[in-house]
């Protein structure tokens, strides 16, 4: 596909500053950006790239003063104009026809909705469902009476165990699996006896889960993923743990058992969470910070254990000063221990 940088520019409702008659085929970032492509800045901090980029047009914030030497498309929000314009010039994955493949094992009394997709080596069990135009990627596997809502795409090797329950346009990555057993034991003597994980795990609506993600099973009743719930590559969500709607979540991140989430909650790679705790609505936990009691609503989280991010940035500026207050002990100390010793000449 080409368009003319004004075209480019109607389709995201921004304005053009140069030759708006620039053919475009095609979307880069700024270091891999060539002629022929347009690009973008969304951070100030990137913008020592300009100067290398080969871009034919760049898509800037309406108050950039920086120099390009091709035409400048001017847009009140940037990310959401490379979504819209990633959507036109990107190569979308392949989508598997519809129908089942002679190599899936499709259990007796299994239902499926219309135009639904079942790629190679697919399982799926006995009391399973799958609505209207889902697909299932090679080698998914649907355990006992799972159900699948309509318009869901499941990448390759997704997993769900028995009695798993998934809304409509759900997206889930390779290799996720939902609905193993919690991580449940009691202790016997030195040996430990397995709890038995009687619940299930239930996925709302317009959820997307990364690749290597797991969702364990309740011990009972079930764990819950809201609807709009995005979550990022290899996260951990253990059993009876309840995540609120549009809550976002990055990679390698943990939440342990029974926890609660709130509604539009922002948790940063690699954050930990305690079990049986409770997190707000719009709480925003800050990368590598570990969350080890309640969090109140709308707080910004930040540390280990985490705590306010005004307090926490105040308590590593102390940390940093600590081996020059150290010094200024010990040349108080020595200058103590001088004075008492003239006094006792």
């Amino acid at each position: 596909m080409k368009m003319t940088v004004g075209e480019v520019a109607a389709k995201i409702g921004a304005t053009v500053q140069g030759d708006a008659s620039v053919l475009i085929s095609g979307l880069a970032g700024l270091r891999e950006a060539g002629p022929g492509e347009i690009t973008f800045m969304a951070d100030p901090r990137y913008a020592r790239l300009l100067a290398a980029t080969r871009a034919s047009a760049l898509i800037v914030m309406p108050g950039w003063t920086g120099n390009f030497s091709g035409p400048v498309v001017r847009v009140d929000d940037v990310s959401r104009a490379m979504t819209v314009l990633t959507d036109l010039f990107g190569v979308k994955p392949p989508v598997p026809p519809a129908g089942i493949h002679p190599t899936a094992v499709i259990a007796e009394g299994v239902r499926l909705g219309a135009q639904v997709g079942v790629g190679p080596y697919c399982v799926l069990e006995p009391g399973v469902r799958v609505g209207d135009r889902t697909v299932l990627s090679a080698a998914c596997y649907l355990g006992h009476n799972t159900v699948v809502g309509s318009d869901c795409r499941f990448y390759p090797h997704v997993t769900t165990r028995e009695g798993t329950c998934i809304g409509d346009r759900v997206i889930i990555h390779n290799g996720t699996v939902i609905g193993s057993d919690g991580f449940g034991y009691t202790k016997e003597g030195e040996a430990w006896k397995k709890i038995p994980q009687l619940g299930y795990v239930e996925i709302g609506n317009d959820v997307e889960l990364g690749a290597n993600v797991t969702v364990d099973r309740a011990r009972f009743g079930k764990t819950v993923i809201g609807n709009g719930v995005k979550i990022d590559n290899l996260v951990q969500v253990a059993h009876n743990v309840r995540i609120g709607e549009n809550t976002a979540i990055a990679a390698q991140t943990a939440i342990a058992g029974s926890t609660i989430i709130g509604r539009r909650v922002q948790l940063g790679g690699q954050v930990g969470v305690s079990g049986h705790i409770e997190v707000g609505d719009d709480v925003v936990v800050a990368g590598g910070s570990g969350v080890t009691k309640n969090a109140k609503a709308g707080t910004y989280l930040y540390g280990m254990p985490a705590m306010p991010h005004d307090e926490a940035l105040k308590l590593h500026a102390y940390i940093r000063r600590l081996p020059e207050m150290r010094a200024q002990l010990l040349e108080l100390i020595r200058q103590k221990d001088g004075a008492g010793q003239k006094s006792s000449e």
